[in-house]
């Protein structure tokens, strides 16, 4: 974990954190973005709740969200210094990032400050989820709603209501409505089969960018490493209700197997591939360290021990980079490094949290299970 740190830290940039290349330099194309400065803040919280001297980062990465990124004329925050357009997937980055900094003691302002965002702009209360994108004026709010998004919200809402105390009991129960809606709906109802896009009135969208299968954000047909995210979100959304309702945990080992049986090895070499069609064949056969991260996280939260110690040495024998501490984000299927969707480690997020869920509590939020498992 130490090297990982080591190795996200050279992210720093004089304001904010850089996307970094596979040699541990920043890459300036991309400009400061707000889903890499707000993981790496999490990521950097996280640290500190685990006893690391990494509150100067945390400190750097608030500073951003109050800085370049954020729009001191219409509210928000922008995608990137590069893009000024608004989306929930980065909002819901901001409002994590903003609660594990409440959680390790360094900042109270920005989980609210990006709450009251979130509130306004993203829940759609009627649909019991959130809505995807606008321009920057909060106008042109786009005709797509996102799995992903709305994935990483529950996150972002389980981890606000652990630190935001007099609305705990509303965002908990806004987690179950999306987890209902996209795990117990969608997926139920496809034999655990995510859908990941969707049209304004929720219809799911299945041939959506079979052209471009590859996306990093919006691929083609079933992204095996969500489902295992949901099933993890899942279990810590029932260990914070005060009555789960007893499918919560059923589903999440359903789609818990599902990510395993059918992902798993789908193209005969080890490891899991990226996305499958509707009829469970592979479509990109890439591995992505954030997947084998995801299963290894999601094994540990579901009790699934011998699953978890399984995967941890498949990503010490093949994604582990010993130069610089992190994993390659991208292998072929054979286990070269691939660079088809994703290029250099620009990401510390999927791998710290998959070394930290095997050693603590299950809680709403990891900063949670940190600070109780102290």
């Amino acid at each position: 974990m130490q090297d990982l740190l080591t190795f996200a830290a050279r992210s720093r940039q004089p304001e904010g954190f850089g996307y970094l290349l596979a040699d541990g330099t920043v890459d300036p194309s991309h400009g400061l973005e707000t889903w890499i400065n707000a993981r790496m803040t999490h990521v950097f919280s996280l640290a500190l709740l685990d006893g690391h001297d990494t509150r100067s980062l945390v400190q750097h990465g608030i500073a951003v969200f109050r800085g370049s990124l954020h729009d001191a004329d219409h509210g928000g925050w922008f995608r990137s210094t590069k893009d000024r357009s608004k989306a929930a997937y980065e909002h819901a980055f901001v409002l994590l990032a903003g609660a594990s900094a409440s959680a390790a003691g360094v900042d109270d302002e920005l989980v609210r400050d990006a709450l009251a965002v979130w509130d306004e702009r993203f829940w759609d209360d009627g649909a019991g989820a959130v809505v995807e994108s606008y321009q920057s004026d909060w106008s042109g709010l786009e005709d797509y709603r996102g799995a992903n998004s709305n994935m990483h919200g529950v996150e972002a809402m389980l981890a606000a209501a652990d630190v935001v105390p007099e609305r705990s009991d509303e965002l908990r129960q806004r987690a179950l409505r999306v987890v209902e809606r996209f795990v117990h709906r969608e997926a139920g109802g496809r034999e655990w089969r995510l859908p990941e896009h969707f049209d304004p009135r929720w219809r799911a969208q299945l041939d959506y960018n079979r052209d471009l299968p590859t996306d990093p954000f919006r691929p083609y047909g079933v992204t095996v490493g969500h489902q295992f995210e949901w099933a993890r979100l899942a279990v810590h959304l029932a260990a914070v209700l005060e009555d789960p309702p007893t499918w919560l945990r059923e589903d999440a080992e359903a789609l818990y197997v599902a990510a395993v049986q059918r992902g798993g090895a789908a193209d005969g070499h080890p490891g899991f591939v990226y996305t499958l069609d509707w009829h469970d064949r592979p479509v990109v056969t890439a591995r992505m360290h954030w997947v084998l991260a995801e299963a290894i996280s999601a094994a540990h939260v579901l009790g699934h021990r011998d699953d978890a110690e399984h995967w941890e040495a498949l990503a010490d024998e093949v994604f582990l980079d010993p130069r610089t501490g992190n994993w390659h984000h991208e292998l072929t299927p054979t286990g070269e490094v691939s660079t088809e969707t994703w290029s250099g480690q620009p990401d510390a997020y999927h791998v710290l949290q998959s070394q930290i869920l095997g050693r603590v509590p299950v809680r709403g939020s990891v900063a949670a299970a940190l600070r109780s498992g102290a």
